[in-house]
């Protein structure tokens, strides 16, 4: 077994492919969630009929009291956890002036203040390992429409160059930054597509392809400080 791995908001989306996969290579898995207590639980039963061992960590990121007891309670759970994927995040739309307080903060404590924290209290826990973040594409350019969001990507960006600086050797540290790979809310699927057209690589991609970077980056263990763009060559201004 290759150990455990923590995937933030793993329940849906991209998170529950990532988590799906690292069973798939060995990994027992811990899945945190916030709201989506039933998709949590489905991909537990899934891990589980896989072979795996699988448990769903409710955690609300808006409570740092909350965070703070996250990585203890998945370390009580699973002793051996030595990955830390940092997955869960939220994405809202709105320019600067758009933004008041309670937007401004519900960003920075999904996108950035609980990874930092839980990174950290990985790294006191965990006596060799690797962090992976889930950044954006959009780190590449100045996206106002979603002003805070790209906001927290970018610093969450920075973070892993400085926390591979200062937690290597034992821990490693790296990012993927994700492009069109599953459409928003926001968006019209057909809008989604088209928006695929006019990347140099003329097509939307999947969530296999953020798994597939994932994976060249735990078996690689010579990378660290280093943040795939996953985008079909979105982020080539």
């Amino acid at each position: 077994m290759k150990g455990t791995a923590l995937v933030t908001g793993g329940a849906r989306r991209i998170g529950r492919a990532i988590a799906l996969s690292l069973a798939e290579e060995g990994y027992h898995v811990a899945i945190q969630y916030r709201s989506s207590r039933k998709e949590a639980e489905d991909v537990v039963r899934e891990i589980e009929n896989r072979g795996r061992e699988a448990h769903a960590f409710a955690c609300d990121f808006d409570d740092m009291e909350d965070v703070a007891t996250l990585i203890p309670r998945v370390f009580q759970r699973f002793p051996d956890c030595n990955l830390l994927v940092n997955n869960a995040s939220l994405f809202e739309r709105a320019r600067m002036m758009e933004t008041d307080q309670a937007l401004f903060d519900r960003h920075f404590n999904a996108n950035f203040k609980a990874p930092f924290f839980l990174s950290r209290d990985f790294a006191r826990l965990c006596a060799e390992g690797h962090i992976i973040n889930i950044l954006d594409t959009k780190i590449s350019g100045i996206l106002i429409e979603y002003f805070i969001y790209t906001l927290t990507k970018k610093a969450l960006y920075e973070f892993t160059h400085m926390a591979a600086k200062e937690l290597g050797p034992a821990i490693r540290v790296n990012g993927v930054c994700p492009g069109l790979i599953l459409h928003s809310a926001y968006r019209k699927k057909e809008d989604f597509e088209k928006m695929g057209k006019r990347i140099p690589l003329k097509r939307t991609g999947n969530p296999e392809s953020v798994v597939s970077a994932i994976h060249f980056l735990i078996d690689n263990p010579f990378i660290t400080g280093e943040c795939i763009f996953v985008d079909g060559g979105e982020h080539l201004k």
